[in-house]
């Protein structure tokens, strides 16, 4: 098993999103983390963190290869629940407006200590290091092929 059913429990209902495209890296932390906000499993302090953090020197850090971002931040900054939401865009956007970093895939990462940080980072580890997955990630049109992707046991 390559993450599959492992990931898809931090995945709460209406967190796993498809667009075919927004107009800038800010917005697609702003969509991908409203349904979180929405839930009451993050503050919209995480998602200021978060921004900030990309606007930082050295901020597309967060850019895992593929067309792939983790977003995230410290979880005293505004997590209430540990838990993932999901951002698939039709036209790649740049993240930290930086052409060496186009961007079509963004997770939202919250956890509230460092061992649901552990644990979650291993699923979505598992989940992203398998060339399968990638691939199939990159075909996404839709967000019920995400969710089909996501929630396979592979």
């Amino acid at each position: 098993m390559r993450g599959g059913k492992l990931l898809d429990k931090y995945f709460p209902e209406g967190t796993v999103l498809y667009r075919d495209d927004v107009a800038d890296w800010q917005e697609a932390v702003d969509v991908v983390t409203a349904p979180l906000v929405k839930l009451g499993r993050i503050r919209t302090s995480y998602v200021d963190a978060i921004k900030e953090s990309i606007r930082k020197p050295g901020g597309t850090y967060i850019d895992l290869g593929q067309g792939i971002a983790l977003a995230h931040s410290r979880p005293e900054a505004g997590v209430v629940a540990t838990s993932l939401s999901v951002l698939k865009v039709g036209r790649p956007f740049l993240l930290a407006d930086s052409p060496d970093h186009p961007i079509s895939t963004m997770f939202c990462l919250a956890a509230q200590d460092s061992d649901s940080h552990l644990s979650l980072m291993q699923s979505l580890a598992a989940f992203l290091s398998d060339a399968g997955n990638q691939d199939r990630l990159g075909k996404v049109s839709n967000a019920e092929e995400l969710k089909t992707i996501l929630k396979e046991e592979r």
